[in-house]
C-alpha cells in the first residue's frame, strides 16, 4: 500500500507539476532520496555518492543566525541572544516535545504517516502524544569535502521512545533575491524527490523570532514538493501547507518553540518544543 500511495503522488506530481530549471530556481536543487528508505543512513549514502566525509560533531544548523535576519527590521537589535546561540550551537541542546493534532485535516495526515512515513523513515511525525513525551534526540551531521569545506549541514531527529527517524533534514541559509540577508532553506529528502521549505525569519518586538513559509507565488518562500521522473526531469508543486515556527523565551528564561502547520488557513498540527542546554538537561 505504501508503494502504491507513493506511486500515486509521483504520478500526480509528474502530471501536474511545473518543470523546474534549477539555474533559475537554484534553491530547489537539493538532495533527493536514492532508495525507497531515508532513515538515519541517508547521509552516508549521499556522502558515498558525492565523495564526502560524514562528521558527527558539535555545531549548529547555521553558522551565523543574523545572516537570515532582515537588517532593516526595526527590531534587529532586540534579538534574544539565546535564540541565535541555539541555531549556531544546536548540538548542545536537547528537545522535549508535545504534539497536538487537530481534525479534520489531521485524519488524512495520520493515514499517510502510518502507511507511508513509517516505511520510508522520514517525516514520521508522532501521532501518539506519548511518543513525544519521552523527548527527541538532536544530532548535527556535516558532510564535508576533502578540502574541509562543509557542503551540507544536516539535522537528524529521532523519537527517544520508538527510535524512529522523525526528521532527516538539510539546513542552510539561502538568498532568493537581491536582498541584504538570506532565508532559511530546509530540504527533507524523499524517494525520488524531496520536500523543500523556504522560510522567512521575522523578528518580533519582544526579541523572539517567527520562521514562516507563507508564500504567495512560485519562486518565493513556501512549501515545495519535488519529484524527478524517469527521464530525469524535475517537477515541482507548491503545496498549500503553511508553517510558523515561533522561537521565544518564557518567563523562566527557557527557550521554547510553537511549530504550527496549516493547510490553507486551517491549522492541523501544533508541535511545542522545550529547548534545553545539555548541561541542564
Amino acid at each position: 500500500m505504501s508503494r502504491f500511495i507513493q506511486w500515486l503522488i509521483h504520478f500526480w506530481l509528474n502530471l501536474t507539476g511545473r518543470k523546474v530549471d534549477v539555474e533559475r530556481f537554484p534553491f530547489l536543487n537539493g538532495p533527493m532520496g536514492i532508495s525507497s528508505e531515508i532513515g538515519d543512513q541517508f547521509y552516508k549514502e549521499v556522502a558515498d555518492q558525492e565523495g564526502l566525509e560524514v562528521r558527527e560533531e558539535e555545531g549548529g544548523l547555521l553558522t551565523d543566525f543574523r545572516e537570515v535576519l532582515d537588517p532593516t527590521s526595526p527590531h534587529y537589535d532586540t534579538l534574544i541572544p539565546e535564540i541565535a546561540r541555539f541555531y549556531e550551537q544546536t548540538s548542545q541542546y536537547s528537545l522535549e516535545v508535545w504534539t497536538k493534532w487537530i481534525p479534520p485535516v489531521s485524519w488524512l495526515a495520520h493515514i499517510i504517516i502510518r502507511i507511508v512515513s513509517v516505511e520510508m523513515k522520514q517525516l514520521n511525525i508522532p501521532i501518539d502524544e506519548l511518543d513525544t513525551s519521552y523527548g527527541m534526540t538532536s544530532k548535527v551531521i556535516r558532510l564535508v569535502e576533502k578540502n574541509g569545506t562543509v557542503r551540507y549541514t544536516c539535522w537528524l531527529r529521532k523519537s527517544n521512545k520508538s527510535d524512529r527517524v522523525v526528521y532527516a533534514g538539510f539546513y542552510s541559509g539561502f538568498q532568493l533575491e537581491e536582498t541584504s540577508h538570506k532565508y532559511v532553506r530546509v530540504v527533507f529528502p524523499l524517494p525520488k524527490g524531496n520536500v523543500t521549505v523556504v522560510l522567512r525569519v521575522e523578528l518580533l518586538p519582544d526579541g523572539s523570532v517567527d520562521l514562516v513559509s507563507r508564500g504567495r507565488g512560485f519562486g518565493g518562500i513556501g512549501y515545495y514538493r519535488l519529484h524527478k521522473n524517469k527521464r530525469g526531469i524535475l517537477k515541482a508543486r507548491m503545496i498549500p501547507i503553511k508553517e510558523s515556527i515561533h522561537v521565544f523565551k518564557d518567563e523562566e528564561g527557557t527557550l521554547r518553540t510553537d511549530h504550527i502547520f496549516s493547510w490553507w488557513k486551517r491549522k492541523f498540527l501544533h508541535l511545542h518544543y522545550k529547548i534545553i542546554p545539555r548541561s541542564k538537561a
